[in-house]
């Protein structure tokens, strides 16, 4: 289901994919992928990236996250995930491990 309203940690992030900041390619938010809505897709990359609240840690949650990424890799989507926290306190680490991951798959 689309949320109205990002997380903190969401906004942060996507303050720094936002309009082709990373080698100029373009990101989305909230995009759907079959049955699933991913926190942000760069379709020309492939690439998936989410950002895990703390519900994530539950048992529960996190078969569904595995099931969710075992179907996006299937469709041939690269999925990066990282947790609320990192985003937030780490931001420039996150964006670095998300440059790195456009960049290798521009170069392919």
């Amino acid at each position: 289901m689309l949320r109205a309203s990002l997380t903190d940690a969401e906004r942060r992030l996507w303050n720094r994919l936002r309009r082709k900041q990373i080698l100029g390619v373009q990101f989305y938010r909230q995009k759907p992928i079959g049955n699933y809505i991913v926190d942000f897709y760069a379709p020309a990359t492939r690439l998936v990236v989410e950002v895990d609240g703390a519900h994530h840690t539950d048992p529960t949650q996190s078969r569904y996250d595995e099931r969710r990424s075992e179907y996006l890799r299937k469709q041939s989507l690269r999925v990066l995930r990282f947790n609320d926290r990192q985003a937030l306190l780490e931001t420039d680490a996150v964006v670095g491990e998300i440059y790195r991951a456009v960049n290798e798959a521009l170069i392919r």
